[in-house]
């Protein structure tokens, strides 16, 4: 079994587990609230009873200090039970999550997974060998997908390698294959973390970089939302003062989600985020999420605007890691990827914010992305909600993509 039919089999079975406990929890609900409304007239029936009965003084006494020793030791039992409670509470509400999350997956991947698998799978129809042919058509299917014409031609030199040296003939298995290969594109002999650097107790700070129109604001937005139901204290600050509105736009983000924010439009960029991330470490803020000017026409000036805007920062956090996330449209394609490039080249990027990938039929700039400029991808848009903008997870991002296939 390849790995790609491992992940497959164990998704598919998170998935049904949590229909069939969503479906348990519904019809119990219907019974315990049945169940409820006849305790509590069977209470009402039991309190008229004992209102008619006379209780001596000492009876009364006795019954007190007994009642007390229940009481105590059914406030420690009922502790106990309330904890264990909780956690089971919490682990059920975590698989349900993770659930939810690879249903994001399957649902925002759903234009590339038509469009790539449906081409896949026409392959094995009009093929009855694996002929150079077929090969050629495979490359074209990819490359169209966005992978990119270089990462195309060494995924498929390896395929043809393993094709031979395994004596592959059979079309499902060389399917399994294909996915398996494409995986690797993006795991490759280097560990890439895609969860942010956030430290506890440390005032963490995120530069937001990119283009304008890709969805940079929005996406601090969703980013800040994310911690901010996770229990961190958050803060938004607008070092774009060049744009006309950008501050305002933050500012109107920041009321929604109800985070702190900071800005003035009036200032140098650098100056903002020197106050700005100053006050948030005075205060004791966990995430501070720093807006950016988007503009790559100019690269030397943009250069030195975004290493200033390090040097301030790291005066203020004494050589805490700085994440800088480079924001891309992911229906831009290889204009995306020459992005990626070009500020790869202006500082040093630590992740990539992928907006709008549930808006391309082309999924495979993830895996470019991985190959050519060797940068994380760190969050992926998969809807228009504040909660669909998610980490990035490549299990869940292989299974979206192939799951029909």
């Amino acid at each position: 079994m390849g790995l790609f039919s491992k992940i497959k089999n164990l998704f598919n079975k998170e998935i049904e587990e949590d229909k069939k406990k969503t479906s348990i929890e519904e019809n119990t609900n219907d019974e315990v609230a049945k169940e409820e409304i006849d305790d509590e007239l069977e209470e009402i029936s039991s309190n008229e009873s004992n209102n008619n009965d006379i209780v001596s003084d000492n009876e009364v006494v006795d019954n007190e200090n007994i009642d007390e020793d229940i009481h105590d030791k059914e406030d420690v039992k009922s502790e106990k039970e309330d904890k264990k409670e909780t956690k089971v509470k919490k682990e059920k509400n975590d698989k349900h999550n993770e659930v939810k999350e690879i249903e994001k997956y399957v649902d925002g991947l759903s234009k590339s997974r038509e469009n790539f698998v449906s081409k896949l799978s026409l392959l094995g129809i009009k093929y009855t060998k694996i002929s150079n042919e077929f090969y050629d058509e495979l490359e074209e299917i990819l490359i169209t997908a966005d992978i990119g014409v270089n990462t195309v031609m060494d995924f498929v030199d390896r395929l043809k390698d393993r094709v031979k040296h395994e004596n592959i003939t059979d079309f499902e298995y060389l399917k399994e294959v294909i996915v398996d290969e494409l995986f690797m594109i993006y795991v490759g002999d280097d560990v890439l973390s895609s969860k942010l650097n956030i430290k506890d107790g440390e005032t963490n700070v995120v530069l937001f970089v990119g283009v304008n129109g890709v969805g940079k604001t929005t996406s601090i937005a969703k980013i800040a939302n994310k911690y901010k139901n996770e229990g961190k204290k958050v803060m938004l600050v607008a070092g774009d003062t060049f744009r006309a509105g950008a501050v305002n736009q933050l500012k109107e983000w920041a009321d929604r989600l109800n985070v702190s924010f900071y800005g003035d439009d009036r200032k140098d960029p650098s100056a903002v985020i020197y106050d700005g991330v100053s006050k948030a470490k005075d205060e004791h803020y966990d995430l501070v999420l720093v807006d950016t000017a988007g503009r790559l026409q100019n690269k030397t000036n943009l250069m030195k605007e975004l290493e200033k805007m390090n040097r301030v920062i790291g005066e203020i956090l004494r050589g805490n890691p700085v994440e800088t996330l480079l924001v891309i449209d992911a229906t831009t394609g290889q204009n995306g990827i020459a992005q990626a490039k070009s500020f790869k080249e202006i500082t040093n990027i630590t992740g990539i914010v992928l907006t709008k990938l549930d808006g391309t039929a082309k999924g495979g700039i993830v895996l470019a992305i991985r190959e050519i400029v060797n940068i994380p991808v760190k969050f992926v848009g998969l809807g228009e909600k504040e909660t669909d903008l998610i980490p990035f997870d490549i299990e869940k991002y292989i299974y979206g993509l192939f799951k029909e296939f």
